[in-house]
């Protein structure tokens, strides 16, 4: 795909994980679909924890899809922190048979959001 028509999607990429991350989040964990999102027993202070998280990444990555290049290092840092939480919850869901839903749920989820940032952001960028 030419480097323009990535930068492209990517900006949309971006609003849409933004937005994703700001309320999906708190509806796939509260509303939708809780054994695949939350943890096992609930943890409130852990769900406020991630979804303020969660939700503040969002708003800067809206924010970001206006100049994805100049926000480069936030991209990456979406793409890396994606697939290192995806990875220790994976093991974990793994090891834990109480979170085996979310082998179905977030870890995917996240694993998705690297894949699609990682293959939108045009080479060369830094960090790539």
């Amino acid at each position: 795909m030419h480097d323009q028509l990535k930068l492209k999607y990517l900006k949309v990429a971006l609003v849409v994980i933004g937005i994703f991350f700001i309320a999906g989040i708190y509806l796939m964990m509260m509303w939708v679909w809780p054994s695949g999102w939350a943890w096992t027993p609930k943890q409130p202070e852990y769900e406020q924890m991630i979804m303020g998280m969660y939700a503040t990444l969002g708003v800067f990555l809206i924010r970001a899809a206006k100049a994805p290049l100049a926000n480069a290092s936030l991209i990456w840092f979406t793409i890396w922190s994606s697939i290192v939480h995806a990875g220790i919850m994976l093991v974990q869901a793994l090891v834990d048979e109480t979170e085996r839903a979310n082998l179905l749920g977030d870890i995917p989820a996240l694993f998705l959001v690297a894949i699609i940032l990682w293959y939108l952001m045009p080479k060369g960028t830094p960090a790539s």
